[in-house]
């Protein structure tokens, strides 16, 4: 155990199969392995952290999630290069998946931040870094 690491995160979600379709192939590449999977939720794995995505209730589905409201505002993932961001990003883009602020990409956090950032179907925003 290494003290201090996020041991894991979360999500409810507002269609639990879209949003596996969606984040399976993104947190493959990014080396995560599928962890567990069983009605109403799914998590991968890397190391020794885990992403969790569950089904919200139907009660609980009224008001949409926005990331400028109280709560979570994005996702941001390490990559190993500023290539592996430009591979990412061409995937994205075949995929039709929105990339957020095309203008200033990749550099839309600043002159030295190279990123990607685009949303998944709930539209929380993500974010793919090279160092």
């Amino acid at each position: 155990m290494t003290h201090g690491l996020i041991h894991h995160i979360e999500i409810y979600v507002s269609d639990l199969n879209r949003t596996v379709h969606f984040w399976d192939w993104f947190l493959r590449e990014l080396g995560y392995t599928p962890f567990q999977k069983w009605r109403g939720g799914q998590s991968w794995k890397i190391e020794e952290t885990y992403l969790v995505f569950m089904q919200a209730e139907d009660r609980f589905l009224d008001i949409p999630y926005h990331r400028c409201r109280v709560g979570l505002n994005h996702l941001a993932f390490h990559a190993s290069s500023r290539e592996f961001v430009d591979a990412v990003t061409t995937k994205l883009k075949q995929k039709g998946i929105t990339i957020l602020y095309p203008d200033l990409h990749p550099f839309a956090g600043g002159d030295n931040h190279y990123a990607v950032y685009f949303e998944d179907p709930d539209r929380i925003k993500v974010e793919l870094i090279a160092p």
